[in-house]
């Protein structure tokens, strides 16, 4: 089979599936892995899919902002990469303090650096977070009420913003659909957008979490500046310039290491 008549048959898959993994189109096409990662290099340029953590998923070319997928979607997508984020942020917290722990993939890997923090106040409007959140005995969860996202899991509304008012939180930890230099940081939905924003006044310090594929995305709307953010962590397979670009806007910029992984 010639490279052109196989990438037509992942397209149809795409098309049908919306999202493709490696190890099953190798299987199917007999090819090795290195053959497959290259149809979906290719396809990736053509602008048809978007490579993630194992695969590849359809790109929505209906929609100028990033598509806003399933929950169990996003968490494969650089899922190693997301898990080594989480982790270095769960450093930050030290016994006693009050977290807020926002909706999202990568944030949701702070909830599993916690289990040994000793006691901790946290508060999150992710169902999935605060069960995750558990595994710490000592801590007191508080999950914020209002409107049910499904694809999220998490709860959005004037209801759960009135609520982050009564909270004065050592550190906000805060996902982000995309990181433009010109409009910080951005959310692909308006009621997630404004709940991030109550999170932000709701912090005495804010630290945004984003794997690479997040840098130069800008979302339907902007949550807050840079100037508004004191910390921002990601990897090594980010922009450097991007970074250096956010770095001198005042952010204290992370990087964690990928090269072990």
């Amino acid at each position: 089979m010639i490279a052109a008549e196989r990438r037509n048959m992942i397209k149809d898959l795409l098309i049908k599936n919306k999202s493709v993994k490696v190890s099953d189109l190798v299987k199917q096409f007999d090819v090795s892995e290195e053959t497959i990662r290259r149809d979906l290099n290719q396809l990736e340029k053509e602008g048809i899919v978007e490579k993630n953590y194992g695969g590849a998923i359809l790109v929505d070319r209906k929609s100028p902002h990033p598509t806003v997928l399933p929950l169990q979607e996003r968490q494969q997508q650089f899922a190693k990469e997301k898990e080594l984020i989480g982790k270095k942020a769960a450093e930050l917290i030290e016994e006693g303090q009050t977290i807020i722990l926002d909706a999202g993939t990568t944030t949701w890997h702070v909830a599993t650096g916690l289990a040994e923090k000793g006691p901790l106040t946290i508060i999150t409007n992710a169902m999935n977070i605060a069960e995750q959140c558990t595994t710490n005995e000592a801590a007191s969860i508080y999950l914020l009420g209002g409107k049910l996202r499904r694809n999220s899991l998490s709860t959005v509304g004037p209801q759960a913003e009135e609520e982050l008012k009564k909270y004065n939180a050592n550190y906000a930890f805060l996902g982000t659909s995309g990181i433009s230099l010109r409009h910080g940081f951005t959310s692909s939905d308006l009621y997630e957008a404004e709940m991030k924003k109550a999170m932000v006044l709701a912090s005495h310090k804010r630290v945004v979490l984003a794997d690479h594929s997040k840098l130069q995305k800008a979302g339907l709307t902007s949550f807050c500046t840079f100037q508004d953010v004191d910390i921002f962590i990601t990897s090594d397979l980010a922009d450097k310039q991007v970074l250096d670009d956010i770095a001198k806007s005042g952010v204290e910029v992370i990087v964690v290491s990928t090269s072990d992984e």
